[in-house]
């Protein structure tokens, strides 16, 4: 599997982690569910964000809306409460109300009284529009596809045209699923933030790569109608006023690539933090919260910044080749620096 710093210097100041994607930080793990066949091309790719029970130990968590044109499930009521306490599903456009059934079905497993004695349950998943190389009419994503990309979550992952990723196109090229991640040192500590794209955007010939060359993709040049989905993670404390700031400067990485959050793109980023869980059950009547110092969120704003640019080079960079739809393909970004450009 091919990644960006195979081909060219990393982007941005800050060291990556040792994986150099979202599970270097503590606890998160990433699966996929691949479906491919005739012509469809698609599939699930989940991140669980801690072991254990999110429904009992929530997450602090956000979301960032850059341009709202998605059909994403669980952002409005994530955004209200600031909590997480389901795995995020990333697919494609149609896929959503499968996945949002596979993540109940879980959660109920696993805690009986949910919609009865207990509240119900908020699910976030994600979505893309894969239209183009894979028949979405097809309705090919079911819930045992949700709950294999589950099951399938670890620490080490393909990025690519892989999960979510299968049928994705980004600025004319292959796209898919990418991840980076940098580190953080405040007083001694080194935390980690990782990002994870489902990059399915950008208009053919608007790529901008880190060291100012133009990749051209010999695509015609089309309407801004894809979407990026960004799912940041950090074992930096932090709270949801915070996180929500740090969401918003990933669109400054997918800005440095060249897009522009077209009209029809969905760009959306959402974001958690391991520390500061919250118990579904009240332990007592007040939370002890820890929180970085606001005068040190610039290294997290940079830190966003540089691994969601770095996430999406290297989805493009892993992508590999899929014929989709009535024979339609999107050219690989490795070819074209295979091709000494």
């Amino acid at each position: 599997m091919a990644r960006y710093r195979d081909f060219a210097v990393g982007p941005g100041l800050m060291s990556p982690g040792a994986r150099n994607a979202i599970t270097d930080v503590p606890g998160v793990t990433v699966g996929h569910r691949t479906i491919r066949g005739g012509a469809v091309n698609t599939g699930v790719t989940a991140i669980i964000p801690q072991p254990g029970n999110l429904f009992r130990q929530k997450l602090t968590a956000a979301a960032e809306v850059v341009n709202g044109f998605g059909k994403s499930a669980g952002l409005v009521q994530l955004a209200e409460l600031g909590l997480l306490e389901t795995p995020i599903l990333l697919t494609n456009t149609f896929g959503v109300g499968r996945c949002v059934d596979a993540l109940i079905g879980r959660a109920i497993s696993e805690n009986p009284d949910i919609g009865r004695e207990s509240s119900t349950l908020n699910a976030v998943v994600g979505e893309c529009n894969d239209g183009v190389l894979s028949d979405i009419q097809a309705m090919a994503v079911t819930e045992a596809d949700a709950i294999a990309a589950m099951d399938a979550a670890g620490t080490d992952f393909a990025e690519g045209s892989v999960g979510a990723g299968t049928g994705m196109t980004c600025f004319g090229f292959k796209g898919g699923i990418g991840s980076a991640s940098r580190q953080v040192n405040i007083s001694g500590e080194t935390r980690h933030l990782g990002a994870l794209v489902l990059a399915n955007f950008g208009r053919a010939g608007d790529l901008v790569l880190p060291d100012g060359r133009r990749p051209d993709p010999r695509q015609p040049s089309r309407p801004e109608k894809g979407s990026v989905i960004v799912v940041l993670a950090t074992d930096m404390p932090v709270d949801q006023r915070q996180l929500q700031r740090i969401c918003r400067r990933a669109g400054a990485g997918i800005a440095r690539l060249g897009a522009f959050w077209g009209h029809g793109s969905g760009d959306i980023v959402l974001g958690f933090t391991t520390a500061n869980r919250v118990p579904h059950d009240a332990e007592s009547d007040f939370l002890a919260i820890r929180r970085l110092h606001d005068s040190h969120i610039d290294d997290m704003f940079r830190a966003a910044c540089e691994a969601t640019e770095e996430a999406v080079l290297n989805a493009l960079c892993a992508a590999t080749a899929v014929e989709g739809r009535d024979g339609a393909s999107r050219p690989l970004l490795s070819d074209w620096f295979h091709a000494g450009a």
